[in-house]
């Protein structure tokens, strides 16, 4: 309709102009006649790289699958075909008009015959304008026929990728470990092919790692059969291998390095669900990771999360790192909860940088943790920690407050050349060990209210911030007082 308005417009504006006029500007361009078609082949080539330009397909993730239609067509409505039978009549009767009146008058067989010529032009005119919708109805007929073919081939795909997707997860079902490391890379192959699908695949493989580990042998067996314990053993080195290879794969497709990305192995920040799952030698080194839940996880063997960015705020809540846990050069974009977590063995937090609030409340560290050249941009939660060995925070930047209350510090503790942008609070913390408060810069202001001191033999002398000393039992800090000497 809106084409046959626009042809209407245009006609209704050239209909003053004379005959001679078009008769003339025929006659010219007859003898240009293939510049004008090159014009007329450019202007068709603008308006459909126009017609491109508005609906750009590069922005659409690409797929295996044939993507659905943009949109749906409407019907045509009803008063269409009345309303363009009516404008087909009336673009008749104007061209009669028009060439009757440019026809010579009188009685003449020579003027009669223009006249007659006349009309047959006009009616030829009006023959063209049906032939022009009849054009129109069949380029939209084509246009259903194309669409409605792509929606089939798109129907087609989908439940090919859902018939693929279902034999995938019944194979992660399998009680044989090879069938389910077959079902895994099934699963990975159809989500590289289909990124659209990569969120649920990513999420499948989440749910089987939150999957109980099958009996571990030389764990809960009270009984002396070889064969059973051998069984056992088989079934968890299985296990362990098929787990290994789910992990690997949440790795690889979460690393944005330059090898990954022109291999187009790069799903983007994915969100991992991974709580109250057994991860083992769970290595996320310099992955990117869109949101991670770990709560109550437990972590077997090295875990490392080395220069990793976690764009939202993960939950490590109650998880349990067996072993040394590394988050050297980790972002935390929103800050992180690492509530009651327990650190079995070495915690290295070096160079980290927490964005966000950095809640470590009720936190258990058993073996030696590093908090260098780590940064705190917002609040730092420390309260009811226990640290059992040595604890260090050199060149550490707080950018705000930070709690230790009710820290239990049983081993060194330092804070060489640490930065407090904020208050300090160590209210009801106990200091066992040789403490170090070399502290470089304090825009705040200390607090170790009911703080206690229980030296172990042979520590060290403590060094305390400026402004506070030991009482005269040792076992408690105290404010320095300030003598005012008034002069004379």
């Amino acid at each position: 309709m809106l084409i046959v308005g626009a042809a209407l417009v245009l006609l209704a504006i050239l209909t003053p102009v004379p005959v001679d006029w078009w008769l003339k500007a025929f006659s010219k361009l007859t003898d240009f006649w293939l510049a004008a078609a090159i014009a007329t082949l450019g202007a068709a080539a603008l308006t459909f790289g126009l017609r491109l330009r508005r609906h750009p397909r590069s922005g659409r993730p690409p797929s295996a699958a044939p993507l659905p239609p943009d949109r749906q067509l409407r019907p045509i409505p009803t008063w269409t075909f009345p309303v363009g039978a009516i404008i087909i009549v009336l673009v008749t009767w104007i061209a009669v008009l028009w060439l009757q009146s440019a026809a010579p008058k009188g009685t003449n067989p020579q003027a009669a015959q223009l006249r007659i010529n006349a009309i047959r032009t006009g009616l030829s005119v009006g023959a063209g304008a049906v032939g022009a919708l009849a054009l129109l109805l069949a380029l939209r007929r084509q246009q259903l026929a194309e669409r409605s073919q792509q929606a089939t081939e798109y129907d087609a795909g989908e439940k090919r990728v859902t018939e693929l997707y279902v034999k995938a997860a019944e194979q992660l079902g399998s009680e044989k470990a090879p069938v389910r490391l077959a079902g895994l890379y099934a699963l990975e192959r159809l989500a590289q092919a289909n990124p659209m699908h990569r969120q649920s695949i990513t999420e499948v493989i989440c749910a089987y790692l939150r999957m109980p580990l099958p009996i571990v042998y030389g764990e809960g067996e009270s009984s002396d059969d070889v064969a059973e314990q051998s069984q056992h053993a088989e079934k968890w080195g299985g296990e362990r291998q098929v787990r290994l290879a789910a992990q690997r794969l949440l790795v690889k497709h979460a690393k944005n390095d330059a090898q990954t990305v022109a291999e187009g192995a790069f799903w983007g920040s994915l969100n991992l669900d991974l709580a109250e799952a057994t991860l083992i030698d769970a290595d996320f080194s310099g992955t990117q990771i869109g949101s991670l839940n770990c709560r109550g996880s437990k972590f077997l063997g090295h875990a490392s999360f080395r220069d990793s960015t976690f764009h939202k705020r993960p939950d490590f809540r109650a998880a349990k790192f067996s072993a040394e846990a590394t988050f050297t050069g980790a972002r935390f974009a929103l800050g992180a909860d690492f509530i009651q977590v327990h650190f079995q063995n070495r915690a290295r937090f070096n160079k980290t940088k927490f964005e966000g609030e950095a809640d470590f409340t009720s936190g258990a560290f058993e073996n030696v943790t590093f908090f260098d050249n780590s940064s705190f941009l917002a609040d730092g939660d420390f309260s009811f920690c226990t640290f059992r060995d040595s604890t260090r925070f050199f060149k550490t930047k707080f950018g705000n407050d930070v709690w230790f209350d009710n820290g239990r510090f049983l081993d060194r503790l330092a804070f060489d050349g640490t930065a407090f942008g904020g208050d300090a609070s160590f209210d009801s913390s106990r200091f066992e060990g040789t403490t170090f408060f070399r502290v470089s810069e304090i825009k705040g202001s200390f607090e170790f209210t009911a703080a206690v001191i229980s030296k172990k033999d042979g520590a060290r002398a403590n060094v305390w911030p400026q402004g506070w000393r030991e009482t005269e039992n040792g076992e408690g800090l105290e404010r320095e007082q300030v003598f005012e000497i008034e002069v004379e």
